[in-house]
C-alpha cells in the first residue's frame, strides 16, 4: 500500500520530534553500574550530581557511573529514599562541567503526548524507546509497602536497566524518572513525575534523606459502619484499624490501643492506611497532633507526638 504524502509528512514530523529530543538530553544520561546490577541516571549538575532510583544503588558497596562520552568514575551516594524509590549520587569527575538535563514541571504533562525513554536496558547503552503518556496521577505500591504516587504511565518500552533514566517530552525536558514496568504485561510502564523527583532530590542533596514521621502503628484499612459514622457525624466510609502498636512508640505513649479505628489525623480525614501515610510528613516530627479514634463505638481524641522515621 502506497504511503500518502500527508502520512509521510506526519512520520517525518514525529521522527524529528524524537530525534531532536534525544539530541537535547542524551548526553545527560548516565549508565549506573553496581555490584548487584545496574541501571541508568540523570545528570542534574555540572559537578556530577546524578539522580537515579533507590533500588538501583541500594545495598551496593560499589557504584560507578559512565557518561556517553566514555568517561567512567566512582559515584558516591549523597542520599537515598526507599519510599519514593529515588537516590542521588555524585560522580567523581576530573573534567567538569558535565552536560545536565532539565527537570520539567510535570503538572503540564498531558495524556497522549509523546514520551521518550532513554536508558541502558540489559546493558545496551543509550537505548531509546518512544510512545505516549498513557495516564497521569497513577499510584503504585513500592518495595517498602508505601504507595508511590503521582506516577506517569507510559507505553514507551522499559526493561531492567532503564530504571533511573529519564522519560522526556518532545523538547527533551525530563518529565519523569523511569522506575517500573509491569511484567509480563506489554506497554505498561511507570515513571516518577519530575515535580516529585525535583522535590525529593532537593531534600536528598540538602539533608541526605527525606524526613518522615513515625507513630508506631501497624494497621489495615477497614470499613466504618454507616450507622456509627452517622452517629458521630463523620463523613467517612473507611478508617484504619490498629492491628498492633510498637512498644515505647509515640502511639503507645498517646494511649492508642489495638482495635482502635483511626478516623482522622491532624483534623484531616483518614480514609485508609495510605491516607495516614500521607499525613506522616517530616513537618509532623515533634509536633503534638490530634488523632481521632473510634473505640468500642465511642469517639475519642488523643494527642500523639510523632518522632522521625529512621528506616
Amino acid at each position: 500500500m502506497q504511503t500518502r504524502p500527508d502520512d509521510q509528512t506526519l512520520l517525518d514530523s514525529y521522527s524529528r520530534a524524537v530525534t531532536s529530543a534525544v539530541d537535547v538530553v542524551s548526553a545527560a544520561v548516565a549508565r549506573i553500574d553496581t555490584d548487584h546490577g545496574g541501571g541508568s541516571g540523570i545528570v542534574l549538575s555540572p559537578d556530577g550530581l546524578i539522580l537515579t532510583n533507590h533500588h538501583v544503588v541500594s545495598r551496593s558497596r560499589k557504584v560507578e557511573a559512565m557518561l556517553p562520552d566514555g568517561r567512567s568514575a566512582r559515584a558516591d551516594l549523597i542520599g537515598s529514599d526507599a519510599h519514593s524509590d529515588l537516590a542521588v549520587v555524585r560522580m567523581v569527575v576530573d573534567r567538569p562541567p558535565l552536560v545536565c538535563a532539565s527537570l520539567a514541571d510535570s503538572s503540564g504533562v498531558r495524556v497522549g503526548q509523546i514520551a521518550i525513554a532513554i536508558g541502558n536496558p540489559y546493558g545496551f547503552h543509550h537505548t531509546v524507546t518512544a510512545g505516549i503518556v498513557s495516564a497521569i496521577g497513577r499510584s503504585l505500591r513500592g518495595r517498602t509497602g508505601r504507595l508511590i504516587e503521582d506516577l506517569i504511565q507510559t507505553d514507551a518500552s522499559l526493561n531492567p536497566g532503564n530504571s533511573g533514566g529519564p522519560l522526556v517530552d518532545s523538547s527533551g525536558a525530563v518529565i519523569g524518572v523511569n522506575t517500573a514496568m509491569i511484567q509480563p504485561a506489554h506497554g505498561l510502564s511507570f515513571a516518577i513525575a519530575s515535580s516529585t523527583a525535583r522535590f525529593v532530590a532537593g531534600r536528598l542533596i540538602r539533608d541526605g534523606r527525606l524526613r518522615r514521621s513515625y507513630i508506631g502503628v501497624a494497621g489495615q484499612t477497614v470499613p466504618v459502619p454507616r450507622a456509627l459514622s452517622r452517629f458521630h457525624h463523620l463523613a467517612i466510609a473507611n478508617g484504619v484499624l490498629v492491628a498492633s502498636i510498637d512498644p515505647d512508640s509515640p502511639a503507645a505513649a498517646a494511649g492508642l490501643k489495638d482495635g482502635d479505628i483511626i478516623v482522622s489525623f491532624a483534623d484531616e480525614i483518614v480514609s485508609g492506611v495510605d491516607a495516614l501515610h500521607r499525613q506522616l510528613t517530616g513537618e509532623r516530627v515533634g509536633v503534638a497532633t490530634k488523632v481521632t479514634v473510634l473505640r468500642r463505638g465511642e469517639r475519642r481524641a488523643l494527642i500523639v507526638v510523632p518522632t522521625e522515621l529512621t528506616s
